[in-house]
């Protein structure tokens, strides 16, 4: 029996929208705990974090609300490192992406002192790759996988220790399409290995997965940072940051099954649903379902024998 444990991360401190602080509450009414519960999980809903309120400023030194940001991510660092020193698979009910700093910070250290490789596969319509100097908004959820990568404030980049808490050899970003001109550049001299849609739509989803989970084995520790918009807002419209062009349903749940297929998912960000501009709940229905597929779902029981590219 997998061991979850379910963290509502409520703010939208690093977004540049709000409403994304109602989303895991709206996760909870869309029956995450009773999916997870259906494929033979224990449950465990850990409850809401607490920390400070959105203020709305405006940026000081390139980064809005920095001091409340790093609040938020040390609580959940902490809820974070407390599940996976039980033995169970934490999920993180964002909020907004900002908050990965915090939770691929405390699988970072984890995994250090567990002797395991991780690697974090990172779905998203946008790089978050920004920086102080790159930015032109100062919104902190543009710029967590800077941060993990150690480029950015030092309370950031440092929670799980020296930085940087991972190298860019452990990330692989899925969906991208609505990258910033400097954030393009950085990402190409750090090395970041990005399957845009422009790949996915060139080679398809399955061959995009199998290159991004390539190298993952028995001692890989798979964490899914999952911001919704990476799906296509047709499907998906309850975000705050929409790009048009994203991956259909289908696509969508094939790229959540091959990460199951694994066997190695150790960690998971559900981020930046945004209420508020959804409609009858669709989109954290959709993350329920996405859910489902990581945890087992599927149409006919299937030999994983490996796939060629």
């Amino acid at each position: 029996m997998q061991q979850v444990s379910l963290i509502g991360a409520p703010t939208d401190i690093g977004a540049s929208r709000v409403g994304c602080r109602l989303g895991p509450q709206a996760l909870r009414v869309a029956g995450i705990a009773a999916a997870l519960a259906s494929f033979g999980c224990d449950v465990r809903d850990a409850g809401d974090l607490s920390g400070p309120d959105n203020p709305q400023l405006p940026p000081i030194d390139g980064y809005r609300h920095l001091p409340q940001v790093t609040a938020w991510n040390r609580a959940v660092f902490a809820a974070t490192a407390a599940e996976l020193d039980a033995g169970r698979l934490p999920i993180l009910l964002g909020g907004d992406h900002s908050l990965a700093i915090g939770s691929i910070s405390a699988v970072a250290a984890h995994c250090r002192a567990q002797g395991k490789s991780l690697r974090v596969i990172w779905v998203d319509a946008h790089a978050d790759f920004n920086t102080a100097e790159l930015t032109p908004s100062g919104n902190i959820h543009g710029m967590p996988v800077a941060c993990l990568a150690g480029h950015g404030p030092e309370e950031l980049i440092t929670l799980a220790g020296p930085p940087p808490a991972l190298s860019t050899d452990d990330i692989r970003q899925v969906g991208l399409r609505s990258v910033d001109p400097g954030e393009k550049a950085f990402l190409f001299a750090e090395g970041v290995e990005v399957f845009d849609m422009r790949f996915v739509d060139e080679i398809g989803m399955r061959r995009t997965m199998v290159r991004a989970l390539a190298g993952v084995d028995e001692n890989t520790h798979l964490h899914l940072s999952l911001d919704l918009d990476f799906v296509d807002p047709e499907i998906a419209p309850g975000v705050g940051t929409p790009v048009r062009g994203g991956p259909t349903y289908r696509e969508a749940h094939l790229a959540m099954e091959m990460i199951a297929d694994t066997g190695r998912l150790g960690s998971i960000d559900l981020v930046e649903l945004n209420p508020a501009l959804d409609v009858r709940n669709t989109t954290a229905e959709l993350a329920v379902d996405l859910v489902e597929s990581l945890f087992g779902k599927s149409t006919l029981h299937r030999l994983h024998e490996g796939v060629a590219l």
